[in-house]
């Protein structure tokens, strides 16, 4: 049974129309042309491997993003590093894909973006938007917002050495009192960045709490590159309305994505004005023994299996046995594991 989503005649919506700011862009070019919303798979550490964005971009995602690379650790690790060949490493089936930076030292942006985009990346993106103590706490990630002149020097640094477009995803701000989306935002077009992702929360936030959509309005009425909104869609309903009430080019999702790469199938449907129905439980499985079959092909079945867990935890939330499913998949070791768990699961209807 295939992995893609159908369409029936049912819940149809209203299309959203071709966007102005997106066409021409020079982010559009490196997507085909796109000239209406889309969107596109978030970066998330330990989560948007190969496998994970492949079945997104079957799904739907009109691009997607690697995990967050250290810019100094991509410059000074070894050629045959494991851990930096697996984080550039790409499917020829992907779609559109951006490599994900992050530093606070703009000799090394730039140096590992004169280096990185020879591995077949569509553009370059400048993370200043992660909150996680052992990046910002190093000055990396939404730290950057705190130092508008070395977030501007970064920016100009990557433009500078690369030989495409580069993109700057950012937050609201440090916190609730210290609110400089739109000034960061600014900087970055004027550095040469070709578009801007805001994540409507805070590095206070970090993950938790309610995104602040009109952060998003506020940045987009303050630039004339397109602007990528990130925070809460976890739903085509919820794309349009971000769209809609922000005026934001494009999405970006990212914890409604995991173990649900339909959802970009949803979201695209709901774009173009067309109706939704969402996987069966079969059709669940299939994708989720595929993604860890890849993951086994990648990374051997052990360590495969084992990165699988949280993964296949994902895939089977919201199915009928899914609470006994997750306490065997905490303990997961073989891809002949989690078959018999699939077909359990498979042989059941949807709750």
């Amino acid at each position: 049974m295939s992995t893609s989503p159908t369409l029936p005649s049912s819940h149809p919506t209203s299309p959203i129309l071709p966007n102005s700011t997106l066409a021409g862009s020079a982010l559009a070019r490196v997507l085909g042309g796109a000239d209406m919303p889309c969107a596109g798979l978030a970066p998330m550490a330990g989560i948007t491997d190969m496998p994970t964005r492949l079945l997104a971009s079957e799904c739907g995602a009109a691009f997607c993003v690697t995990e967050m690379i250290s810019a100094k650790g991509y410059v000074c690790a070894p050629e045959n590093r494991e851990a930096i060949r697996e984080l550039v490493q790409r499917h020829p089936d992907e779609g559109p894909l951006a490599a994900q930076l992050f530093g606070h030292e703009p000799g090394y942006m730039a140096e590992a973006v004169r280096r990185i985009q020879d591995e077949g990346f569509s553009w370059i993106d400048i993370n200043m938007g992660c909150p996680a103590p052992k990046i910002a706490g190093n000055g990396d990630g939404s730290a950057l917002m705190d130092d508008p002149v070395l977030a501007g020097r970064m920016v100009a640094a990557a433009v500078k050495a690369s030989r495409g477009p580069v993109t700057v995803k950012i937050r609201s701000g440090r916190d609730e009192n210290h609110i400089n989306c739109a000034e960061i935002a600014r900087i970055c077009q004027e550095e040469g960045a070709a578009a801007v992702t805001v994540h409507a929360r805070t590095r206070r936030q970090q993950y938790s709490g309610h995104s602040d959509w009109n952060m998003i309005r506020l940045v987009k009425e303050s630039l004339s590159i397109p602007v990528i909104g990130n925070g809460d869609v976890a739903s085509g309903q919820d794309a349009l309305k971000m769209v809609e009430e922000t005026g934001c080019d494009m999405v970006m999702c990212a914890r409604a994505a995991r173990g649900n790469p339909w959802l970009f199938a949803q979201i695209r449907a709901a774009f173009m004005g067309l109706p939704y129905t969402p996987p069966d439980a079969a059709a669940r499985m299939e994708a989720m023994l595929r993604h860890a079959r890849m993951l086994c092909g990648l990374r051997g079945e052990k360590r495969g299996m084992r990165q699988m867990r949280k993964q296949a935890i994902w895939y089977v939330q919201g199915l009928r046995g899914a609470s006994q499913a997750r306490i065997r998949l905490q303990d997961l070791d073989t891809l002949s594991q989690l078959t018999d768990i699939a077909g359990e699961i498979a042989g059941t209807k949807n709750e």
